[in-house]
This record gives structure tokens, C-alpha cells and sequence, in this order.
């Protein structure tokens, strides 16, 4: 039969340790959580490496939990494992020095990538309604553009030829953003489903029934996406922090994201740096020619 190790662990932190019924009850869900985390993705939880918490931090931050319960999902998290080392089922403590969120007030939510993949997979293209909403998607994911932005957008503001789009964000800045190749196809596409039915006439890029699409029509035409794709919780500014996440997460730099966003601080950038960390940590153990050197011979 096989062994509850979460249940001796929690046994062990009620009879050694002494702690309160309701820390307990915490720690359980945590823990339970954390291996609900690794059957998902197929390993045991005595399996998970260091990178593989970092992975499981992110998700618990990016499914909204708030700083102070990730925190103290992380406090659980060490003291499984070390109870684990000491007891002998484990050589090595994974999660020693697992960082906790708790210099920002909330954290980002964000799609991972193949949330995203079924996200634009909801619309239907049959439809030039559909392929409005598609493009909608891939508009918003390619620039990380504001809603407020998005609906304001104008047919002069997008030039397609050189892949940019001119936006006009908070306090009346103007900003550049480059549009990839799949944003490009999907205007193309709408540009031409608008012009069959004959709706060209208003400046704005995105109409709905011959007028401008409004803040409110735009977070429920994405909800609704996202509920048939089965996403929860999914908002216009969703869209925006994947865009800003994914970017870091795939090496740009922080800087390079904050003109993109249109942050005029760095900090309100580096809220998005945490949940990267594992990623960061994967590049420069794969580049840095002394990263796995452990002798001390400089």
C-alpha cells in the first residue's frame, strides 16, 4: 500500500511542532493542492524539482490566489519537503530557497500559452462576426494594448505594411507597437469580411452593428470566448498581462516591455519578473559558461 507522506507530514507538524487545527486544515489544502499540481503534470510530488515549484508558484499566482496565501503555500511546501530529507525519503531539499511573492500587492493573471491557442480557437471564422472576435484576440495579444485602446483604435493608426499600430494611451501619450505576422493575417482577413458586407464607413478598426466597439462589449465578447474555450476569470486586461508575461518569459527585457506597455515606471513593469523567474533561471543555466561549474578553479 502506498505511503501518505502528506498525511504523516501533517501528523508530524501537529504532534512535534504544536500547530493550531486551523494551520493544519492550510497546510493540507496546500499540500493537496501541490500534488494535485504534479499528478496534472505527471510526476509524484517527491519527484518535483526546484524548477518544477518555481512552475507550480507561477500557476498559483497566475489562478489569482492572493500573495499572502501563496506565501504561506510556499511555507507548507518547505516544510513537507524538509520533513521528507530528514525522514530519509528524500537526498536533497527542492524547495529550500523558493522565493515568495510578497513585495507586490496582487500578482498578474495570465493565459499560458496553450490557454491561449484555445482562447483564439473559440471564434467562429465562418462568420464575419467571428472573425472580428479572432481578430479582436490577436490584436490585443500582439500588442498588449489596453481596452481603452483597443476600441479606440483607428483604420489610420494601423499600418499594416510596416507591421506597427499607433496607440494613445493614458494622459494622451502616443505610443508605437509592432503587430506580428498572425495579428497581420487576422486584420487582413476582417478587412476584407468588412468590406463584403459593406462596413468600412466609420474610422474605428473594431465596429459592432455599424458603430465602435465600446469597453463593456469587449470584455463580454471576450468572457464569453473564454468560457467556451472552458477559461475562467478572463478579462481584456488578461490579455494584456499574457502579452507582457510571455514576452519576458521568452527573453526580452524589461525595459524593451515597459515601452510596449506604455509604463512610464519600470516598477509597474517588474510586477510581471516574478512569475519568469523559472524561466530567467533556465536560460542562464543553459548559457552561462560557469553556471553548472561547482570546483572553485576560476
Amino acid at each position: 500500500m502506498k505511503r501518505d507522506f502528506i498525511k504523516e507530514f501533517l501528523t508530524y507538524i501537529q504532534v512535534e511542532k504544536g500547530l493550531a487545527q486551523h494551520s493544519i486544515a492550510s497546510y493540507q489544502r496546500d499540500l493537496t493542492r501541490l500534488q494535485t499540481w504534479a499528478a496534472q503534470n505527471g510526476k509524484d510530488a517527491l519527484e518535483l524539482t526546484r524548477a518544477d515549484l518555481r512552475k507550480w508558484i507561477a500557476s498559483l499566482s497566475r489562478d489569482g490566489l492572493a500573495p499572502t496565501s501563496v506565501a504561506r503555500a510556499v511555507s507548507a511546501t518547505r516544510g513537507f519537503y524538509k520533513f521528507l530529507m530528514l525522514d530519509g525519503h528524500l537526498k536533497s531539499h527542492p524547495a529550500e530557497d523558493l522565493d515568495t511573492p510578497q513585495r507586490f500587492s496582487y500578482l498578474p493573471k495570465f493565459l499560458t500559452e496553450e490557454e491561449i491557442n484555445r482562447l483564439f480557437a473559440a471564434p467562429d471564422i465562418s462568420t464575419a462576426e467571428g472573425i472580428r472576435d479572432r481578430t479582436v484576440l490577436e490584436v490585443m495579444y500582439a500588442t498588449g494594448l489596453r481596452v481603452s485602446e483597443m476600441v479606440n483604435l483607428k483604420q489610420a493608426d494601423v499600418d499594416l505594411l510596416a507591421g506597427m499600430v499607433v496607440c494613445h494611451g493614458k494622459g494622451s501619450k502616443e505610443r508605437r507597437v509592432p503587430l506580428g505576422k498572425s495579428a497581420i493575417h487576422w486584420l487582413q482577413q476582417y478587412a476584407a469580411a468588412k468590406a463584403d458586407y459593406g462596413k468600412q464607413s466609420l474610422p474605428h478598426v473594431f465596429v459592432h452593428r455599424g458603430k465602435p466597439f465600446t469597453r463593456h462589449f469587449a470584455w463580454s465578447m471576450i468572457k464569453r470566448h473564454a468560457e467556451r474555450a472552458g477559461i475562467k476569470n478572463v478579462s481584456p486586461h488578461t490579455l494584456r498581462h499574457s502579452f507582457a508575461t510571455h514576452l519576458l518569459q521568452h527573453g526580452a527585457d524589461s525595459r524593451s516591455v515597459q515601452a510596449l506597455l506604455g509604463h512610464s515606471d519600470i516598477s509597474t513593469t517588474q510586477i510581471y519578473t516574478h512569475i519568469t523567474d523559472v524561466h530567467l533561471r533556465s536560460a542562464y543555466d543553459r548559457h552561462h559558461p560557469r553556471a553548472r561549474k561547482s570546483d572553485g578553479q576560476g
